[in-house]
């Protein structure tokens, strides 16, 4: 059975995050979905239990996907549930250069390989840090995450 753990901090989970976890189940037995809590980020928009939550509303028709917090070194949790490998997903060629430091890391620290999902052209310039911004001064995000995440971000700036 191989296991892909694909981290982020997303906050909020958005469209794109959500085709590289369904391109992933397409490739692995089981994909679990790292909740990042860093604390060198400013204030999260979603709590890790709040995000976790969106997360597996949004995936919950996967029995292949699962959820965890972490707030250690990604090689740590990648052991901790025995994963094989990594993903990471792509927007654009600047994410390139900052994930393959990353991959190449991890690689030394654990032995274990990253593999970068490119994200289609209908998600690349989303990012979780713009659906803040657009949200918070009422814009329209519901074409940007998925109807759970909606549902919370309407609940929190009541749009």
């Amino acid at each position: 059975m191989t296991t892909a753990l694909f981290p982020g901090s997303f906050d909020p989970f958005h469209n794109g995050h959500l085709e590289v976890v369904e391109r992933a189940i397409r490739l692995f037995d089981r994909v679990v979905v790292a909740v990042v809590r860093n604390p060198q980020k400013a204030e999260t928009l979603f709590s890790a239990a709040e995000r976790e939550d969106m997360i597996n509303e949004s995936v919950g028709y996967s029995d292949k996907v699962q959820t965890v917090s972490m707030s250690t070194l990604v090689v740590d949790v990648a052991r901790t549930v025995g994963a094989d490998i990594i993903v990471k997903g792509l927007r654009a060629v600047s994410d390139f250069e900052n994930e393959l430091q990353m991959a190449q890391m991890n690689q030394q620290l654990s032995g274990i390989d990253t593999l970068f999902i490119p994200t289609g052209s209908t998600h690349s310039f989303i990012a979780s840090r713009l659906i803040r911004e657009i949200a918070r001064y009422g814009g329209d995000v519901s074409a940007f995450v998925p109807d759970p995440v909606l549902v919370r971000m309407k609940e929190r700036f009541g749009v």
